[in-house]
């Protein structure tokens, strides 16, 4: 290399000889990895975890499009549209909603970063590892948060809910609609009123269950909502969804100080997603194929209907816990109504490691399910049937699975 750089110095003249001796003052330590020069292998994998789910084909097929400017007319256009998808998925007439360029804990962080105060008083429901993770954001921001825990399997009550209120006088309520690490629906009639009595905000985190269970933004009086890509919307992993209330809107605009993050600034995104009726500024550059992705996304279940889809995941819940209890399991949510419809938790059987049956059913099937997370970490086995994975075929698929599982594991390894 340094040879061929001289002869190229020699025939170029000075100029281009002195750019040749500096590109070659130092030798290269690093060797190309050989592991880059095998082609990518990709198994084919019924993913049947907590998210994310298997790809729709119409969404794969758009993730191979070319790419085009982040500030083109066209991307504008895309953008547009993926927020009136947004609108319809959420049930809301909110200006003020967009996509982030990020997952869900990103949508979290853009709504904790803009709503909190140092000060701020921080009331959290937690049931499960997200709630968890939004007391931590909190307390990272300076905000005084009050946490409401339950054991996991449990659920907040209007009335402790009310109790938290009254206590503790917080600016903004976090509950989580689908918390995945327990399979637990949390009920939301009745909390957004609860909350506007006591100038409360309510922040809802529907990640593990948007389409697949009935959520209306508006007349539910959720002031902030946020889901992700990844779950029953079939989408790659990497985009959030998010909105805010006017009521949310104009606590973020009234703000006394700056948010912590730049990036996640929704003065600024809001602006670039033409939220404000204003010409759109730049701010950062999205993720232009990952937005391709969550257009089609959101087409996918706007042509289904929502109605549709929530039938769907209800009806192939109703199968899977039939088969699963016809295995002898035990489902861990006690209460049928507060069963989340994408992921069910079935109780570890006695005598087994949660671990042997998830390495066998992958290792044998090409299936993945997962153990707990957070508080339920060696509780619980975990099922998601989102979207598109939400079939019949599938809890045929995994029972199968499970059966041999259950069969062939070691006992008595705890």
């Amino acid at each position: 290399m340094l040879r061929a750089l001289a002869m190229a110095s020699v025939a170029l003249g000075p100029q281009a000889a002195g750019w040749a001796r500096t590109m070659a003052s130092h030798q290269l330590l690093v060797a190309p990895p050989e592991a880059l020069r095998k082609p990518l292998s990709i198994p084919n994998r019924l993913l049947l975890g907590p998210g994310p789910a298997n790809l729709a084909p119409r969404v794969l097929a758009a993730g191979g499009l070319q790419v085009i400017g982040h500030m083109h007319k066209e991307m504008y256009q895309i953008m547009d549209e993926i927020k009136q998808g947004i609108q319809y998925v959420f049930q809301t007439r909110n200006p003020l909603t967009l996509a982030i360029s990020g997952s869900g804990h990103c949508a979290l962080e853009a709504a904790l970063f803009n709503l909190l105060e140092p000060g701020d008083s921080f009331l959290v429901g937690v049931n499960g590892i997200w709630g968890q993770r939004a007391a931590d954001i909190g307390e990272r921001i300076g905000a005084r948060v009050h946490m409401m825990v339950k054991d996991p399997g449990g659920h907040h009550t209007l009335r402790e809910v009310e109790e938290g209120l009254a206590q503790h006088k917080p600016v903004l309520l976090f509950l989580t609609q689908g918390e995945s690490s327990s399979g637990v629906l949390q009920p939301l009639n009745g909390y957004g009123e609860l909350c506007h009595r006591y100038k409360c905000l309510l922040l809802v985190d529907s990640v593990a269950s948007l389409g697949a269970v009935p959520i209306y933004m508006d007349q539910q009086g959720i002031d902030i909502l946020y889901s992700g890509s990844q779950k029953v919307l079939n989408a790659p992993p990497g985009t959030s969804l998010l909105s805010f209330s006017d009521k949310a809107k104009n606590k973020i605009y009234t703000r006394k100080t700056k948010p912590f993050s730049f990036y996640l600034d929704i003065k600024w995104l809001a602006s670039f997603w033409g939220c404000d009726d204003q010409p759109r500024m730049y701010h950062h550059t999205t993720p232009i194929t990952g937005l391709y992705s969550l257009r089609e996304s959101l087409a996918l279940i706007a042509e289904q209907g929502l109605e549709d889809s929530w039938r769907q995941h209800r009806e192939t819940m109703a199968y899977l816990h039939g088969r699963l209890q016809g295995l002898g399991l035990r489902l861990f949510v006690k209460d049928p109504a507060l069963r989340l419809p994408t992921i069910t938790t079935v109780a570890v059987p006695a005598g087994y490691n949660w671990r042997d049956i998830t390495n066998y059913v992958m290792d044998h099937f090409d299936i993945e399910i997962t153990g707990g997370l957070g508080p339920s970490m060696g509780k619980v086995l975990r099922i998601g049937l989102m979207g598109c994975n939400a079939t019949r075929e599938n809890v045929d698929r995994v029972i199968e699975a499970l059966r041999e599982a259950l069969q062939r594991c070691p006992r008595n390894k705890l």
